[in-house]
């Protein structure tokens, strides 16, 4: 019963949560477009990777207070997987973009030869995905959102 009282877990947890969902009410006032999927799909305002990270370390710095060994670890922890949301997994999409567009142009120039489209879609590969990772303004609002939330949690707690 122990977990229910972890004030740290939930607000991460609530965070991810959050974050997910609100991606698509901002498509849709970005976009024009409804897209419910977005709520279990990578990338998109706001980063839920920074969003849970900034929850976890900021409910840990309430709790533990900012000078324990908890707060510094799960610190580091969050500039890390902050880094990582707009850095490597940002090139892996960009990476994932460009790949797909060769096989594109690939299957076009033996689509004939091969007869590829008569080929059932088992058959074919799948397209990479191309929305891993964030922009760091994404990943900046992300953080800001698990902040935010941590403390807001916290009073309500």
């Amino acid at each position: 019963m122990h977990v229910f009282m972890n004030f740290p877990l939930w607000a991460a947890l609530i965070a991810i949560v959050f974050s997910q969902v609100i991606k698509i009410p901002i498509n849709l006032i970005v976009t024009k477009t409804f897209k419910p999927g977005l709520a279990f799909s990578n990338g998109g305002m706001p980063s839920s990777h920074s969003a849970a990270v900034a929850a976890l370390t900021t409910s840990i710095g309430i709790v533990e207070g900012i000078s324990s060994t908890m707060f510094a670890v799960s610190c580091v922890f969050s500039i890390i997987v902050m880094f990582d949301a707009s850095g490597v997994r940002k090139q892996a999409g960009e990476q994932a973009i460009l790949l797909n567009q060769l096989r594109k142009d690939l299957l076009y120039l033996i689509e004939g030869a091969k007869d590829w489209g008569k080929k059932a879609e088992y058959e074919k590969r799948q397209e990479l995905k191309e929305l891993l990772g964030h922009e760091p303004i994404e990943v900046f609002f992300g953080g800001l959102t698990g902040i935010c939330l941590a403390l807001l949690l916290y009073m309500l707690y």
